[in-house]
């Protein structure tokens, strides 16, 4: 095992995003000080120069080749977050999940980085077929294949600060309107993974470096979708009015939705994941990485109502 220590350079790939936002937090909290952001993201790459000067941002599309590549120099450790995570072309998922890292390995072999934590996600063990699972899968395979030491973390749902999409939409959302909907009954089960949590997983990983381990983690919360929106609620102290729509006139509005919106914030292809019944397997975070998850209901009241981060959003 190389040693990292807290001076360490540390590349971090698609680090202007929400996991990237969180884990640069995270690892300042913990004292690396030392650290290249990469993203495309000019927004979102603003955001995070703002709230941490003291760290090298490059703003690049790692698909195509660039000066990018020789910020990898020197560095102990990369850590890839990139990710197409929503889209309605093929394209998109095929460019920035594939042919991206495919750019990514290189430059880390070419300067001969020694580790490498990869971040995929529990699409690749669950019965989703889109064009998001199917890219993540040949993205997990690549790095597996690459013959530099690494380790997977495949996260479940995650929310947390920054966070535009999922339930940070949600609960903004929710803020705005006296009628929230919901799909059916609203019964299916989710294992939402706290942001801050899974980024002390990732900083863990940095530190001890395991070789070739895969790792699921999952929320420690059972919880049904319905109740995760009165969750935020709560947390929230709204009145919004919740109600119930057929599963079928559901999708059928967020298709229409899409027509006559270039980046939906909700797709057809996420509700039929959400309702597809998954049920997820992971590690127990406080016996492989030391520490207990936070309990769902205060890490949703820091997501959403924490007066440091909870107002800045990221754009998709």
């Amino acid at each position: 095992m190389n040693k990292i220590d807290k001076h360490s350079k540390l590349v971090l790939t698609g680090a202007a995003g929400l996991v990237g936002q969180n884990l640069i937090v995270e690892l300042k909290a913990q004292g690396y000080t030392n650290l290249v952001a990469i993203d495309k993201h000019a927004y979102n790459l603003g955001i995070l120069r703002q709230l941490h000067p003291d760290v090298h941002a490059i703003q690049a599309d790692l698909a195509e080749d660039g000066d990018w590549t020789e910020s990898f120099a020197g560095a102990s450790c990369v850590v890839q977050l990139h990710a197409q995570i929503t889209g309605k072309y093929t394209e998109l998922f095929t460019r920035n999940n594939i042919d991206a890292t495919k750019r990514v390995l290189d430059a880390t072999r070419r300067h001969d980085i020694p580790y490498l934590v990869h971040i995929s996600s529990s699409v690749v063990i669950s019965v989703a077929d889109d064009d998001y699972t199917n890219t993540k899968k040949a993205q997990e395979k690549l790095v597996v294949e690459s013959g530099i030491p690494h380790c997977v973390l495949r996260p479940t749902l995650m929310f947390g600060w920054f966070d535009p999409k999922h339930l940070g939409w949600l609960s903004r959302f929710m803020a705005k309107t006296p009628v929230f909907p919901i799909p059916g009954d609203g019964r299916y089960m989710r294992q939402p993974l706290y942001e801050r949590d899974f980024c002390r997983c990732i900083a863990r990983c940095i530190e001890t470096q395991p070789e070739g381990d895969v790792y699921d983690v999952v929320g420690d919360t059972r919880i049904d979708y319905v109740d995760i929106i009165k969750t935020i609620k709560r947390a929230k102290g709204l009145h919004t009015l919740i109600v119930h729509i057929p599963y079928g006139l559901f999708h059928f509005l967020l298709r229409v939705y899409a027509v006559f919106s270039g980046k939906p914030p909700f797709t057809a292809d996420q509700l039929k994941a959400l309702t597809a019944g998954d049920e997820f397997h992971g590690i127990d975070t406080e016996k492989v990485f030391g520490f207990r998850q936070t309990p769902f209901a205060d890490a949703i009241k820091e997501s959403y109502c924490d007066p440091r981060y909870s107002a800045i959003v990221l754009k998709r």
